[in-house]
């Protein structure tokens, strides 16, 4: 019934669906397998994508030829770009999605991605002979070959749902639980543990009184993720979002069901994500908070269905009722479903390698929430990984690995791998040391030309990239020779405060001072703006802020290639940490079990000191 495939992939979230992507556009025939055909790229949760450091993700998958940043815009209902007020490496754009739309987009470019077979069933174990993956057996019994298998099982290993004292099996309300891989594999010596996340309250819309909100508008420019000539909304288009708050009144009432609360009664195990606590987290840890933000959020174009972001709780239906109905605009509220917690299996990360197989089976990867993340944009991108690796090593090809000053996704990778993780790991920028190299504008630069070389990224992507790279040079050379007379100047600099011109300067050094930027300069300036007429504003935009940030990319850049030093210095698999005697017994204990490849993966582990670094590469060098 089935030929033997290169790649299996099982589960069909986010990160499911950028694996099966990649591998199929590679050349590998892939089998994607899902429990349920009609929730493949489900946004289980928020119906939304990108966000602080998020966003800077998923331009970095369109950068190396994903989908996700295609699909987010095709399915926007409203885009913001924020931190917009900050400097550029803190850019981050976001997206609301029509969550049916964003589902349906996705499985559309899946069918329409040759070497991409489908199949709806459990997959129950997996076939292993002499350590290496080859092929999943079903819940139906069937046994399907495959060079190699990518596992992303979402929340679905074994998940419980939690709603006040009620549990109950699933891997999302009203969707059956997966069993039967998280068995086998600790009986093949993985090690595994337990996580826990949560979603809010689904509201009827037109139960609600907005007149009692704030209201939230997008973006009058779209700027969107993909670097494709894909379609987007229009400015006017976009629908709003809304703010509102809780308050000492709500929170008494939430407090009244936390006898009945699983998180505070111990009936769940897994520890939740830190940075989106459950509102009864909230008012818990923050006592002193009298009140806390609400985002009313539409869940698509034709829906009346309302996401309550901010309201996340596994209290009892009746007091989230009860507590709902005092936050204003919800004194009518109706609720189509109520919030749950759902906890999971997940296999601690410093089992894998970087290439996202796992040390003890060959040709076995992990990607996504099976790896202690949390959001779909963090599992998007290491199925994309765990894809495009999948494809190499059923083909005996070298691993497509990131470094941390290539990519987010380097850096989240990189993370899990030396650092692993006891709670839901979720990107931030201030988790990436190179911020001021890995910008949102800049991920086509960065990871195109390695994704072509790949065969990934198509020509035509390959081609833009040049295009664009010849265009901001253009400009920044114009710029370096552009002499701008005071008397065009100095109207603009006094509107902003900036000192005036005393002689003419370049334009290129004008847009060195904080206040100015390049636009409202060309338009002070029209002899600048007919310069510069022909290029894009995209070009004209990732020019400035090459010039503006020219001397901090440089010390970034600097730093970077000093580290890269370490991660030539490549540790042997055989290596016997044990002869080492002077290394501490933590760090003696830490590289045994991570087996870091490199001495600068060596000198990121959790608790490996500097001096731990020193000695083994003293003794490597003897």
């Amino acid at each position: 019934m089935f030929p033997e495939y290169d790649v299996i992939v099982v589960g069909a979230g986010h990160a499911g669906c950028e694996a099966a992507a990649a591998a199929a556009n590679l050349g590998s025939k892939v089998l994607l397998v899902t429990m349920n055909m009609q929730t493949i790229a489900q946004m289980s949760c928020n119906p939304a994508m990108g966000g602080i450091a998020k966003g800077q993700i998923v331009r970095e998958i369109d950068a190396l030829g994903g989908y996700s940043g295609i699909v987010s815009d095709l399915s926007t209902i409203q885009f913001r770009m924020l931190n917009r007020s900050k400097g550029p490496a803190m850019w981050s754009p976001r997206a609301q999605n029509d969550r049916m739309l964003f589902a349906a987009k996705w499985r559309e470019m899946l069918e329409q991605t040759p070497n991409v077979d489908f199949y709806q069933d459990m997959v129950k174990s997996l076939i292993i002979k002499n350590n290496q993956a080859c092929g999943v057996v079903t819940g139906l019994g069937h046994e399907i070959k495959s060079k190699s298998v990518v596992v992303t099982s979402g929340t679905f290993l074994n998940g419980i749902i939690h709603i006040g004292e009620k549990q109950f099996g699933g891997g999302r309300v009203a969707e059956k639980a997966a069993t039967g891989i998280t068995e086998q594999l600790v009986e093949l010596g993985f090690e595994s543990d337990r996580l826990k996340t949560g979603t809010p309250p689904r509201v009827d819309g037109r139960s609600l009184d907005y007149s009692k909100m704030e209201e939230q508008k997008g973006d009058d420019e779209i700027v969107g993720f993909s670097y494709t000539d894909t379609p987007r909304i229009k400015a006017a288009e976009q629908r709003s979002c809304f703010v509102t708050y809780t308050s000492q009144e709500v929170h008494d009432i939430l407090k009244t069901g936390f006898d009945r609360s699983p998180m505070f009664q111990g009936r769940i195990e897994g520890r939740g994500p830190r940075y989106c606590p459950s509102i009864e987290d909230k008012i818990n840890r923050f006592a002193d908070r009298e009140r806390h933000q609400l985002f009313v959020e539409p869940e698509g174009w034709n829906t009346v269905e309302i996401y309550v972001n901010g309201f996340s709780t596994s209290l009892p239906e009746d007091v989230q009722y009860e507590a709902l109905r005092k936050v204003p605009g919800f004194e009518q509220v109706r609720i189509f479903r109520p919030g749950y917690a759902i906890e999971y299996d997940f296999f601690p990360p410093t089992q894998l390698k970087y290439s996202l197989e796992t040390k003890l089976i060959a040709n076995l990867f992990f990607a996504g929430q099976i790896n202690g993340t949390t959001g779909y944009e963090e599992a998007a991108c290491q199925g994309l990984m765990a894809g495009i690796n999948a494809h190499q090593k059923s083909r005996s090809l070298e691993p497509f690995v990131l470094q941390r000053s290539e990519a987010y996704i380097g850096v989240l990778i990189d993370d899990l791998i030396n650092k692993g993780t006891d709670e839901p790991y979720r990107m931030f920028t201030s988790r990436a040391e190179f911020r001021t190299l890995l910008r949102q504008d800049n991920a086509d630069l960065r990871l195109t030309e390695l994704s072509y070389r790949l065969g990934l990224a198509s020509q035509e992507r390959m081609d833009k990239v040049i295009e664009k790279r010849n265009a901001v040079e253009s400009i920044k050379k114009e710029l370096a020779q552009f002499s701008v007379e005071c008397a065009e100047a100095n109207p603009y600099l006094e509107s902003i405060g900036s000192a005036t011109m005393l002689e003419k300067q370049k334009a290129g050094k004008i847009i060195l001072r904080p206040n100015v930027d390049l636009p409202s300069l060309m338009q002070a300036v029209p002899r600048l703006a007919e310069t510069l007429s022909h290029f894009s504003a995209e070009s004209i935009e990732q020019a400035e802020i090459q010039v503006k940030y020219e001397r901090y990319i440089e010390k970034e850049q600097e730093v970077a290639e000093r580290m890269s030093q370490l991660e030539n210095l490549v540790i042997p698999d055989s290596f016997d940490y044990d002869k080492v005697s002077a290394l501490s017994n933590e760090a003696l204990q830490k590289f045994k079990r991570i087996k870091p490849h490199t001495l600068g993966q060596a000198s990121r582990i959790s608790g490996v000191n500097p001096s731990d670094v020193q000695i083994l590469m003293v003794y490597m060098g003897r």
